[in-house]
């Protein structure tokens, strides 16, 4: 699959950080992620599963939008009790993204927040600027807080950890537009300013690839190691 698409914004790099995602543990979502995520998923070239899978999450971790528009999280999902790890990046939105269309997941109805267009974030010009802005600078995952009531109640333990390979006094490419997305494992995201691969079908056990020199990793549970979940390309 490819298109492009135009963000209704333009940040610079250095607005984008590590940051804290927001959180409501009391709130609904319906559909639920991964309801939405299991007629969807099969519809992918590099999905290796069931035709009606069985999702499971396996670990997930987030990234802020320094303006708090955007909800973006990364969730590694499982079809049944076996088989691959695959990487599926969401981005959640109050309205829906221009010229997205081709990668909307579907939408869903908040409790707190209200309607929910949710993408696969591939094809989301936000996460393709905070993603190359983590790799890039070194910086990791969202700090994760919890509201209750309205209040900021407590910090959760994110369920992974993530990394950039580099480091914190780097410049970030600035970026206004993703100009192509080819929708293969990896996913390749191609902007103004900079290419992005992003790996979707995760087996750490498989080895085999040669990451780059400006990677994305992360760990989670179970895990002996950091697994490769993203590369920069073509800086």
């Amino acid at each position: 699959m490819r298109t492009s698409a135009t963000p209704s914004r333009q940040p610079s790099a250095q607005d984008y950080h590590t940051g804290m995602a927001i959180l409501y543990p009391q709130a609904g979502l319906q559909p639920s992620k991964l309801e939405l995520l299991a007629p969807w998923l099969p519809t992918r070239a590099w999905y290796r599963g069931p035709a009606a899978p069985r999702l499971t999450r396996v670990a997930g971790f987030r990234f802020d939008d320094p303006e708090g528009e955007v909800g973006v999280e990364t969730l590694l999902v499982r079809a049944g009790d076996a088989g691959p790890v695959y990487q599926v990046p969401l981005t959640y939105r109050g309205a829906p993204l221009g010229g997205g269309d081709a990668w909307l997941v579907g939408t869903s109805e908040h409790s707190v927040l209200g309607p929910r267009w949710i993408y696969d974030a591939c094809g989301d010009p936000v996460y393709a600027g905070v993603l190359a802005t983590a790799i890039i600078t070194g910086a990791g995952g969202a700090e994760e807080v919890e509201h209750v009531d309205g209040q900021q109640q407590r910090r959760r333990e994110p369920s992974m950890t993530v990394r950039g390979s580099g480091t914190p006094d780097t410049e970030a490419p600035p970026f206004a537009a993703i100009t192509h997305v080819e929708d293969g494992d990896p996913t390749l995201v191609l902007t103004d300013s900079v290419g992005l691969a992003v790996h979707r079908v995760l087996d750490p056990a498989a080895g085999g690839h040669e990451p780059g020199p400006a990677v994305l990793t992360g760990t989670w549970g179970g895990q002996s190691g950091p697994v490769l979940l993203a590369e920069v390309r073509n800086r």
